[in-house]
């Protein structure tokens, strides 16, 4: 089966996603075809080049492996520091301005990856090759960069598209195990906000996605990217419709930034943060207590979590105000009234945020049905 090949439309020039089992075959082709480059710099990870170098080596252009550049693509590496690092590499290797950047790794290498190609000499040429889940279905897609802060996460970034995104589901086998599961976070969020049929899927077919099941990944990685797609191409910026993809994020982002990003890996943070969306959804009766159940049952569904840190309702709270998404210090959720649908508002009483993270920081492990019990008594 040819790879599938999705558009994405971007004030600074539209591209490509090629998603696909083999499409890492043709990567030197599809790169060739973006144009003349002075020279090819690969951005990636010591893990992540140890176990896909050799094969990707063989799949890119013949002059990318003279300038590799590595980097920890650990959460906590995720900073200006590291910025300044591989920058300065480039500077060492003499890259230019019309020199091409790849990304080859997870979100972290990604949006490091992103962040420089925005920044260094203003600007240069980008490419993703995604090799987690997570940046597959989401951060390898529309164009967001960055790194973070000790206040929070993604707080210094731009909007910079690449000029292609190859996604090959084949590239997933070296993945660790917790990682893959992490992943699938960020697609139980693409069913809660835009495809129901998507969300049932995962309902019935869960344990064969869990074994990175053929079909199951070639079924959902390019639903999960046209659905990003649509999206970003409808709003780039993040100035409306866009904020609906940071379903979970606003919890899950004050969870990592909390825990010093080393606790949690990213897709585990939104897999509780999307839980405590849908008891909020429940809590202030936006959604039913089916779609709420559905929800906390399907993301219990792809494996154990850390637990929620043992800190005040306050603290939180106080993390999610420096959240890029608060406006003027004004907390904005993004919540699903119905399976299939997302909306963002800021209109949540402080009273219903609270009961929530109450319930979720005395209550580390939970099923949905005791979980909207529980909830539902303690504020009768």
């Amino acid at each position: 089966m040819n790879p599938r090949r999705i558009q994405v439309k971007s004030s600074a020039g539209n591209y490509q996603i090629i998603c696909g089992a083999n499409s890492i075959q043709n990567a030197a082709k599809e790169i060739t075809a973006l144009g003349t480059f002075s020279a090819i710099h690969i951005l990636s990870s010591p893990k992540v080049w140890r176990a896909l170098g050799n094969k990707l080596t063989r799949s890119l252009p013949k002059n990318a492996k003279k300038n590799i550049h590595l980097f920890n693509d650990a959460e906590q590496n995720k900073n200006m520091r590291t910025v300044e690092k591989v920058c300065r590499q480039l500077t060492r290797f003499r890259a230019d301005r019309k020199s091409l950047i790849i990304a080859v790794g997870g979100g972290v290498v990604g949006d490091v990856a992103g962040y420089i190609a925005a920044s260094y000499l203003r600007g240069v040429a980008l490419v993703h090759i995604p090799t987690t889940l997570v940046a597959q279905v989401d951060s390898s897609i529309g164009g967001k960069t960055g790194v973070n802060l000790p206040e929070g996460k993604n707080l210094v970034g731009a909007f910079y598209p690449p000029r292609l995104v190859i996604i090959d589901p084949q590239l997933l086998h070296t993945l660790p195990q917790r990682q893959f599961r992490s992943g699938l976070a960020e697609v139980i969020k693409y069913g809660i906000i835009a495809d129901k049929n998507l969300f049932a899927y995962l309902e019935n077919k869960m344990p064969r996605v869990l074994q990175r099941d053929k079909a199951a990944l070639n079924y959902l990685l390019p639903r999960c990217a046209q659905i990003k797609a649509t999206i970003v191409s409808r709003d780039e910026h993040e100035s409306n419709l866009r904020e609906i993809l940071n379903f979970g994020h606003t919890f899950g982002h004050a969870l990592e930034s909390i825990t010093h990003y080393g606790r949690y890996q990213h897709g585990e943070a939104v897999a509780q943060g999307m839980i405590a969306a849908a008891l909020l959804a429940h809590e202030i009766g936006l959604n039913k207590a089916d779609d709420a159940s559905r929800t906390i049952s399907l993301v219990q569904k792809i494996g154990p979590l850390p637990p929620w840190p043992r800190v005040t309702p306050e603290k939180l709270i106080s993390a999610m105000r420096s959240d890029k998404k608060a406006h003027a210090g004004n907390l904005r959720f993004v919540l699903s009234p119905r399976m299939g649908q997302a909306q963002s508002t800021d209109a949540v009483p402080m009273k219903a945020l609270k009961s929530v993270l109450r319930f979720l920081l005395n209550s580390p492990s939970h099923d949905s049905a005791h979980t909207l019990a529980a909830i539902g008594k303690s504020h009768a």
